[in-house]
């Protein structure tokens, strides 16, 4: 069993937002090709509350509640079946969609019998390899979809140190045109519709 993991697909993360990824929201279209080919879609978000430690170190962005929490707007928000939420508390936390404090990850995962994890989403270099990491840790054959993800790159090559770290720890690394298999809707031992 294949599921989506779509991290952080925020406005506040895409251009015009408190903390933007250049060019963030172009991946939105793509993911959104990749949601049919996915019988299981969740989703992370950032949900900060105004007074955290976070923000020490980051601009306030994603307080929770707000429109610059939401995901984006062209985003096919409706097919996602649960939503991950992360950085809930007065903490410099948040990174990884397994820090989820609403509902239990991998144990959701597992539930549904999902064995390959499909990551795509935003920020290459922070959220989304925090998330890969642990997801390969957690024991799913993990995947990030490379042209539906954006970096933040404070420094230069920064998401480029990110995916070669990724890659270090058992990380594939693919594309949309190879991940959007059709999704069988029948009981997969017979060939029924």
């Amino acid at each position: 069993m294949k599921a989506l993991l779509i991290v952080d697909l925020q406005n506040d993360f895409c251009p015009g937002g408190a903390l933007a990824v250049k060019e963030g929201d172009l991946i939105v279209p793509v993911v959104n090709q990749l949601m049919p080919h996915f019988s299981l879609i969740v989703a992370s978000m950032d949900w900060h509350p105004r007074n955290s430690i976070h923000f020490e170190k980051w601009p306030v962005h994603c307080l929770q509640h707000s429109e610059g929490a939401a995901f984006h707007h062209d985003l096919n928000s409706e097919r996602i079946e649960k939503v991950f939420l992360k950085g809930t508390q007065n903490l410099d936390d948040g990174y990884s969609a397994f820090e989820a404090t609403n509902f239990n990850l991998p144990e959701y995962l597992n539930n549904h019998d999902v064995t390959d994890l499909y990551i795509c989403g935003l920020a290459t270099d922070y959220c989304v390899k925090a998330t890969a990491l642990d997801a390969q840790k957690h024991g799913f054959n993990t995947f990030v979809i490379t042209d539906a993800i954006r970096g933040v790159d404070v420094h230069a090559g920064d998401s480029d140190w990110a995916l070669e770290e990724m890659i270090l720890a058992g990380v594939i690394l693919t594309h949309s045109s190879a991940s959007i298999t059709p999704v069988s809707r029948g009981c997969g031992c017979c060939g029924c519709s």
